[in-house]
């Protein structure tokens, strides 16, 4: 059996998506749906039992998914794919915060180590803070990191906690954590403001024939060419489910495509998938954002190529008229 938590979330769901497309349903997926978006991300999809994130943690911690409790059936527990956690870089309450995403992950981590059971969980690009100390996810340098937020200094404390309790290094550990960039795709439906720019600008293109983006706020970048490391959500699966098999690979992994792209190529990419020239407006950056806006962010992804994964991450253009076509037009979930 394999677990996913924050399962009927984006990249939740998309997983269960890519395992079931590999021929795997014996599985447990734990979340607090609560949006018609997130159930109709998991509607099509197979799986055996859904529970709440405070059952899940209560089972948990009694034994119920222990190797020999009878609650499996014989079906032990193989591997969890943890990605449930409050992802808002607003969050103010940092008791919640450790409760949800640190103490919750310590307890996931410590859960599968204790047992042989794979562990793959989110750390977050949101622990590299505005990128002045770079982008690479060697262990030796997570002391240096400066987060913005507290949802990212939520993700770094795990990440250290794992490093100096043995969790990241194979083979006595085993566990993988891994940093997306920017993540998009299908099932992001119910994000709202967290949603990808891809998703929000396509709506505003169809409905006012406008792309708008921000301008510059730094002599280094033209208009709109601030650039970040797109990923498609179809390249985040591939790299988490090699990660998943290659239980030898344990660690940190940045998962992005190693290539920073800006945002006039994504604007101009959205309007080629809809058969239209571009027409992009620049209009003034929000004043909170003006001391804190990234201007450039590139993922090192040379320690995830280390392990073996040798699959090519999807060109921007391709990536953003596969979503814009075949899921955003017809507005459709993966599985569907």
């Amino acid at each position: 059996m394999i677990v996913i938590t924050g399962a009927a979330g984006f990249i939740g769901s998309a997983l269960l998506w890519a395992l079931n497309e590999r021929g795997e349903s014996n599985i447990l997926l734990v979340d607090d749906v609560g949006h018609d978006e997130k159930e109709c991300n998991i509607a099509p999809l197979k799986y055996e039992e859904l529970v709440g994130i405070k059952e899940f943690r209560e089972r948990l911690r009694a034994g119920d998914y222990d190797p020999t409790s009878p609650r499996l059936r014989g079906a032990g527990i193989e591997a969890i794919l943890h990605m449930g956690a409050c992802s808002s870089t607003t969050e103010p309450d940092w008791e919640y915060l450790l409760d949800n995403n640190v103490e919750y992950s310590k307890d996931i981590i410590r859960w599968c180590s204790d047992r042989g059971a794979r562990c793959v969980y989110a750390s977050s690009v949101a622990t590299y803070g505005d990128g002045a100390r770079g982008y690479s996810d060697d262990h030796a340098l997570f002391g240096e990191l400066v987060p913005l937020n507290l949802y990212g200094k939520s993700k770094l404390l795990v990440d250290i906690w794992a490093r100096d309790g043995g969790y990241l290094n194979p083979p006595t550990g085993g566990v993988a954590g891994v940093r997306y960039f920017n993540v998009f795709g299908p099932n992001e439906y119910h994000k709202g403001e967290m949603a990808s720019v891809p998703f929000k600008k396509f709506h505003q293109m169809q409905q006012e024939g406008v792309v708008e983006l921000f301008k510059s706020n730094h002599p280094d970048f033209g208009d709109g060419e601030q650039k970040r490391d797109f990923i498609y959500i179809k390249d985040v699966l591939a790299a988490t489910l090699w990660l998943l098999d290659h239980r030898e690979a344990a660690g940190i992994y940045n998962v992005g495509t190693g290539k920073a792209r800006s945002w006039n190529d994504v604007a101009r990419a959205m309007f080629f998938a809809v058969g239209k020239m571009p027409n992009i407006r620049y209009v003034d950056m929000p004043a909170n954002l003006k001391n804190q806006y990234q201007n450039f962010t590139q993922a090192d992804i040379s320690k995830l190529r280390a392990t073996g994964y040798g699959e090519e991450m999807t060109e921007l253009e391709d990536a953003i008229a596969d979503y814009v076509q075949n899921y955003l037009i017809p507005k459709k979930s993966l599985g569907e």
